[in-house]
Formats: structure tokens, sequence, C-alpha cells
């Protein structure tokens, strides 16, 4: 079985050559199958991560080989602590293009290529344009960063993912858009909202995953041993119109 260090090696030496990116739908593959695991998260964790679809999976792997890469070259040039943030980003932006490209997930004029495909965009805020068609079953969203990387951008799906699976996103392909900010297209199960929920009744959501308040009970944000969850007010959690208990569609969800 190879080993993520076969990957590394491989982009060292060919880039993103069809042999490169037969070793990563390989390493994929295992990962989607449960013959090995990306250990940058826990075995709970590990499903949201097979949730959120191959081409996360793929672009994680590009993101750890990026800041791997940025790292060494800091080293050898002699500086001290680590790259900065925005080093990191710069990087795993460019090398996740490069990679999506060869792969064939990348989509230039992708908002023609969405509202043909799946809909008109309903809604359009910092971190995603929403894409919907009435009767779908779900809503397409090009989702861009908030995080100090593109890697903790990847993570927070996965961890969504994790936490809130009966939202669950699902990436099928990446873009840039008029901005030149790289996006993240993804699929979400639609959520038909009968309201939205009370402050008393996310709080006792998250605190049934093992989260705290973090603010002394009055905002929007809570903290565990190991997550953080920010961003959790009622226009990001709704309660659903079919079950009646709050549903979270998005928040912003890190390590702590």
């Amino acid at each position: 079985m190879r080993s993520i260090n076969d990957i590394y090696e491989a982009i060292d030496a060919d880039g993103f050559k069809s042999s490169t990116l037969h070793l990563i739908d390989e390493y994929i593959n295992d990962i989607e199958n449960g013959r090995t695991n990306f250990s940058r998260f826990n075995e709970q964790e590990h499903a949201g991560l097979c949730k959120a679809g191959a081409p996360l999976i793929g672009a994680s792997i590009i993101a750890c080989y990026a800041r791997r890469s940025i790292t060494a070259s800091c080293n050898a040039e002699g500086r001290e602590g680590s790259p900065f943030n925005w080093e990191i980003d710069e990087k795993q932006e460019q090398l996740i293009e490069q990679w999506a490209i060869a792969a064939g997930l990348w989509f230039d004029n992708s908002d023609t290529i969405l509202q043909k495909n799946f809909g008109p965009m309903i809604a359009q805020g910092a971190e995603a344009k929403v894409y919907y068609r009435e009767g779908d079953p779900t809503v397409t969203k090009e989702r861009t960063s908030i995080y100090s990387t593109t890697e903790k951008a990847l993570d927070a799906i996965v961890l969504h993912n994790y936490l809130f699976p009966e939202t669950a996103m699902n990436t099928f392909g990446f873009t840039r858009d008029s901005d030149n900010l790289l996006r993240i297209i993804l699929t979400q199960p639609y959520v038909r909202c009968q309201r939205l929920a009370t402050k008393e009744e996310i709080d006792k959501l998250v605190f049934e995953k093992g989260f705290r308040d973090n603010w002394s009970g009055q905002g929007v944000n809570y903290i565990s041993d190991r997550l953080a969850l920010e961003d959790m007010h009622p226009a990001n959690v709704f309660i659903d119109e079919i079950s009646s208990k709050p549903i979270c569609i998005d928040c912003i969800v890190k390590f702590v």
C-alpha cells in the first residue's frame, strides 16, 4: 500500500503528471474504503472527511504537501520559525489549482455552468454563493475561505460534516471568481426552514455535542477540548420543517 510520502515524492519529481494523479487517486480510494487514515483527523472526524468527497480529500493531501514544501523552503533559507499563514495559503491555493486542473476538477466560468445545471443564484454572502433550482434536494455552493489558510477552510468542511452530518457538504470541484478568490464547489442538502432557532435551542444542540459557551452565555461562539464553533447565530441554525429539530447549515469550525 502506498503512503502519503510516496505522493509527496512523486509531486517533487514529476509534478501533477498522470502517474502522480494515479497515486493520489489510489490514496483517496484507500481513505474512502477504510484501508488507511488521514492523520490530520481522528476516527470520528474521518467520517466527515469521507462524506466531503474525493475532490476534497485530494485537495487536503495537496494542502498538506504545500505546507510541507513551503516549510522546507523557509528552513533551507535559514529562516527561524514557521512560514507566515499568507505564505502557506498562497502556496496551497497555487498547488490545489494546478492539481485540480490536471485532475479535471477545475471549472472556468463556473457561475454560468452552475446556473445552467443547478439553478439561479439565490443568496450571496461573505463566504458563499448559493444556487438552487426549485424542487431539487440539494443546494450548490461556491464557498470561499474566511480562514487563515486554505487547509483550514478544507478542514472546516470535514469538521462540519462530522458535527452536522444531516447537512453534510460534498465537494465536486474548484474555481476562481471574478475577484480571483479560490472557491470550493460543493452540494449540501436543502433544508426547509420552519423558523430560525433560538439561542436556547442552539445551546442545547451544541452542548449535546460536547461544546460549552465561549462568551459567558451571551454570544454565538462555543468551544470543546478539541474544536471551536463560531458564528452559531439563528441565521445559520434553522428549525427543520420536517423534523422540527435545530439544524446547522453553516458555521465557522476549526481546531483549537
